[in-house]
């Protein structure tokens, strides 16, 4: 076993259901052998009921949970930065020509292997990955992540209209590709399957009937796609399908349960948000892509409100980069400018949104999530460099909760020092390794 002594921080409990930050600010934790955590406490105390156990140092930063992204595109990787476009033209222009380039097998390892560090890099220790139109690509994917150690939840992306042919299939040929992929991936490790239509805009009732197929037949599969994010796409929405609202055209095929998570959810009706709910669908919500895209403000007090689960995304390609500080923090900014219609949010709720509430989403809260006794030992070490400005600001925090606003207001990619999956270190930064003794 190994005792890792830093300063913890977690959310244990929702601090939108009154929850706050769980801190010890020289706190120790027990890892076995497994990956598991055995003790949490301070670090004294910990220390003294296990004297013999190997120490690793983690001095200065804090030490989070890893962060769990909810909806991030493994083809968009090299696109990010599309920026003065609205989602249709987005598509078009920059992440469709792409993402037709991974028909090319080799093509198709580079931009995973490329997506996968870009995970890691940014502290993701799980995600729900929305992947390629090609099933060889869908196998890139998943033999990246389980060489990289990550929780991944992906699988084939399908559709049979509205997009470029070379990205279209057929129901019968979809349903083909993606049983395979599922008997050779789900379950496979870490990982697990995803069954993927673009969106409606691009897919019939037959090709989602097939997704229903796949989704019914491969036990513990998840559902995701994409809902309401643009307001011409969703008025195309209820055109193709007869005035049938965005998140029913899914749920009329059985696609919205408990393992179904809809990306970006920008414009919904009351009625869809009473339908996530009462289903236990969970929302992620990609703040920087709806940012960049001009899609609108995201009504997190109407989803809480319904009660809609709700988790952070990063979207990637019409994001602005992996990392879920960023995600959090253009939350909160989104917030602000939603004044009274908006939720005042806390440092707390920003590393909720980007830890546990991401693994209750996932269906992994029992797993990961925070650091507590009993749960996999997924964590992230924020360590900034000496003298730059997070540095200057955890210097000179008031308390806990502001220390932890200073890391999603100023953290970067370049500040995460360290990565572990299940007790498994991943990453280490460049310029200093944890101390042992």
């Amino acid at each position: 076993m190994t005792l890792y002594r830093a300063r913890l921080v977690d959310t244990p409990v929702d601090p939108f259901a009154g929850g706050g930050l769980r801190a010890e600010e020289d706190g120790g934790i027990v890892v076995d052998e497994a990956g598991v955590i055995t003790a949490r406490g301070p670090f004294a105390a910990v220390r003294a009921e296990h004297p013999d156990e190997v120490v690793i140092d983690l001095p200065g930063g804090m030490l989070l949970p890893g962060f769990v992204d909810t909806h991030v595109h493994f083809p968009q990787v090299r696109v990010i930065g599309g920026l003065g476009m609205p989602l249709l033209d987005w598509l078009d222009q920059c992440a469709l020509p792409e993402e037709a380039r991974l028909a090319d097998v080799a093509y198709a390892k580079g931009v995973a292997r490329d997506f996968v560090t870009g995970l890691v890099d940014a502290g993701t220790t799980s995600a729900l990955v929305f992947g390629s139109h090609f099933a060889t690509a869908v196998d890139s994917m998943f033999a990246a992540a389980d060489v990289a150690g990550l929780r991944v939840t992906t699988g084939l992306v399908v559709s049979d209209r509205s997009l470029r042919p070379e990205l279209l299939s057929t129901p019968d040929r979809a349903y083909g590709e993606a049983r395979g992929l599922a008997e050779r991936w789900h379950g496979h490790g870490r990982l697990r399957y995803a069954v993927t239509p673009r969106f409606s805009f691009s897919a019939s009732d037959a090709m989602l009937e097939s997704c229903a197929a796949t989704f019914k037949e491969v036990q513990g599969s998840w559902f995701t796609s994409h809902v309401n994010e643009n307001l011409f796409e969703v008025a195309e929405v209820r055109r193709l399908f007869g005035g049938t609202n965005y998140v029913h055209t899914y749920a009329n095929h059985g696609l919205v349960d408990r393992n179904s998570v809809l990306a970006h959810n920008v414009h919904p009706v009351d009625e869809e948000l009473a339908l996530l709910a009462s289903q236990g669908a969970s929302v992620a919500h990609c703040p920087t892509s709806n940012s960049a895209l001009g899609s609108g403000l995201f009504p997190l007090r109407r989803h809480l409100d319904h009660g809609v689960r709700v988790a952070l995304g990063s979207d990637v390609g019409a994001g602005t980069g992996f990392s879920l500080l960023k995600e959090g923090l253009q939350a909160y900014f989104m917030q602000q400018l939603l004044a009274a219609e908006g939720v005042a949010l806390t440092s707390a709720h920003l590393l909720w949104l980007a830890t546990a509430a991401g693994a209750d989403a996932l269906g992994l809260a029992d797993e990961v999530g925070d650091l507590s006794v009993g749960k996999q030992f997924d964590a992230v070490w924020v360590l900034p460099q000496a003298g730059n400005p997070l540095d200057v600001g955890l210097g000179n925090a008031r308390s806990t909760l502001d220390a932890l606003a200073k890391v999603f207001a100023l953290g970067t990619t370049t500040d995460i020092e360290g990565v572990w999956v299940g007790g498994d270190q991943i990453a280490a930064g460049r310029f200093r390794r944890p101390a042992s003794r």
